[in-house]
C-alpha cells in the first residue's frame, strides 16, 4: 500500500479510532514500540545506542570469540533499526563506527579471517566515515577511526592498506 492510499484510509478514522490503531500497532510491533518509546522519551538516546552496540558486539564477541557469529547482516540490521528511530547524527555515527571497530578488534586479537570478512568490515568502515564526514563529525570520531587502522595493521588480504587508505582520505595528515 502506498503512503497516499494509507493516508486516505487513515483520514476516514476519527481521533479515538486512530489512537486505538496506533496502540494496536504498538502492542503488535516491537519496532513501533521502540520508536514510540524513543519518540516520547528522547533523553535515553545513549542508553538506546548502548543496546544496539551490544547487538553488534554479540556478533563480534571479542571477549569470547568462540561465541561470536561474525554475521555482518545481523549487525547491519541493528544499525538500520537504530537509524529508523531517528536518533541524533552523533549517536548514529557512534553505532555505525562500532561495527567496523568490533570487527577490526576481533581480527587483531585472534588472527586472520576470510577475505569476505575483511571486505564487509572495510565497506562498513568506509560507510561510517562517509556518514561522519557528511555530518561534520570527523574530529569527534578521529581516535576511534584511527584505532581501526591500528587494529587492521597486522591483517591480510590487503585489509590493512584498504582501511588505512580510507582513513587518510578523511583524515589527511
Amino acid at each position: 500500500m502506498s503512503k497516499p492510499a494509507l493516508k486516505k484510509e487513515l483520514s476516514k478514522l476519527n481521533k479515538e479510532q486512530l489512537i486505538e490503531h496506533i496502540l494496536d500497532l504498538y502492542d503488535k510491533n516491537s519496532s513501533a514500540k521502540e520508536f514510540y518509546k524513543f519518540y516520547l522519551n528522547p533523553t535515553n538516546e545513549k542508553e538506546l545506542a548502548g543496546k544496539y552496540k551490544k547487538l553488534i558486539r554479540k556478533e563480534f564477541n571479542v571477549e569470547n570469540p568462540m561465541k561470536s557469529t561474525e554475521k555482518f547482516s545481523v549487525a547491519k540490521k541493528a544499525i538500520s533499526d537504530f537509524k529508523n528511530l531517528q536518533t541524533s547524527p552523533e549517536s548514529l555515527a557512534d553505532v555505525m563506527l562500532y561495527l567496523p571497530e568490533s570487527a577490526c578488534e576481533l581480527t587483531a586479537l585472534y588472527g586472520d579471517y576470510s577475505e569476505q570478512f575483511y571486505n564487509s568490515a572495510y565497506n562498513n568502515y568506509k560507510a561510517a566515515l562517509e556518514f561522519i564526514d557528511r555530518q561534520n563529525l570527523l574530529e569527534q570520531f578521529r581516535l576511534r577511526a584511527e584505532q581501526c587502522v591500528k587494529w587492521a595493521s597486522p591483517c591480510g588480504y590487503g585489509f590493512a592498506d584498504d582501511i588505512e587508505d580510507v582513513y587518510y582520505q578523511y583524515y589527511p595528515e
